[in-house]
């Protein structure tokens, strides 16, 4: 399949056609499809991240203190379609379920894409906790293909913000062919390694060994997935240099991506009405994904 890579920086408003221009309706709890919901350690997950309690539940579909994993799938119908597993963002303490997750399923959908979203277990000081929720939905997604009308060799993996660092961890650290996502679409993406990110993930281990190794801009090799990454200038929270590093490292290892950052935006807008360039980073994004429903 033939790819191609593309930097685009988008610091002054370039006018799509009004053929393309879209109009966008956030999604409203009556109106959200009803996903097949999977248990994804139906015997017991093999790693246990310590949080006790019911889930916490917070205002715009947030959770907090997830200690059981999920996969809520929407399929789309189309026989041999691609899938993406979406991974919330919540700076790894909640999840933002709803604009980072489920109020994408009906956009997917329309495309002839199977979605899913994926409810992993918070970290508590261990990356391997959600990683390994990561890799197993990838799993599933490719064991239950048939029944979900799914291509397994089209399973993608998405993630906004430290939704986006979980996706980035996935497509660097997987194990085997079973886990190893086909591409990756990354929305304004945590991807260094600095001291507080290391005392979310590493226990507060700050060794350089273990700094580096989930450090996903240095975990970056030439059988890494192809990338679809979008950022804003002016987000405040995570920097757009994470997106154009990890951007680098793909081309220097020459594996197919494309980055847009968009000059306003700021952070975490997800699926949001709010983002000035949300027609066009989802049209960019509609536009990488033909490649792969062919």
């Amino acid at each position: 399949m033939k790819r191609i890579f593309t930097l685009a920086v988008t610091l002054c408003y370039l006018s799509i056609s009004l053929a393309q221009a879209q109009t966008y309706v956030q999604v409203t709890d009556a109106e959200r499809l009803k996903p097949i919901i999977v248990d994804l350690w139906p015997n017991g997950a093999p790693n246990d991240n310590g949080l006790t309690g019911p889930e916490k539940e917070f205002a715009n579909g947030r959770i907090g203190n997830v200690s059981k994993a999920a996969l809520y799938v929407y399929p789309a119908g189309t026989a041999g379609s691609p899938a993406i597993i979406a991974c919330p963002g919540g700076g790894y303490s909640r999840l933002a379920m709803n604009h980072e997750g489920h109020d994408m399923a009906t956009w997917f959908n329309k495309q002839g894409i199977t979605y899913a979203v994926l409810k992993y277990r918070m970290p508590n000081g261990d990356i391997t906790i959600p990683l390994s929720d990561a890799q197993q939905a990838i799993c599933i997604m490719r064991e239950r293909a048939a029944e979900w009308n799914v291509d397994p060799t089209k399973v993608g993996v998405m993630g906004g913000s430290a939704g986006g660092n979980l996706a980035a961890q996935t497509a660097t650290q997987f194990t085997s062919k079973e886990n190893r996502p086909d591409f990756q679409v990354l929305l304004y993406p945590f991807l260094s390694m600095n001291e507080y990110m290391s005392s979310l993930l590493l226990k507060g281990d700050k060794s350089e060994e273990a700094m580096n190794k989930y450090w996903a801009i240095k975990q970056v090799k030439e059988d890494t997935p192809p990338a679809f990454i979008v950022c804003s200038a002016d987000d405040k929270t995570v920097p757009c240099s994470d997106s154009v590093d990890y951007f680098t490292a793909l081309r220097k290892n020459k594996i197919s991506a494309a980055l847009f950052i968009y000059p306003t935006g700021d952070h975490g807008w997800g699926y949001k009405e709010s983002m000035p360039y949300k027609r066009e980073w989802t049209a960019e994004l509609e536009r990488w994904l033909q490649d792969w429903k062919r």
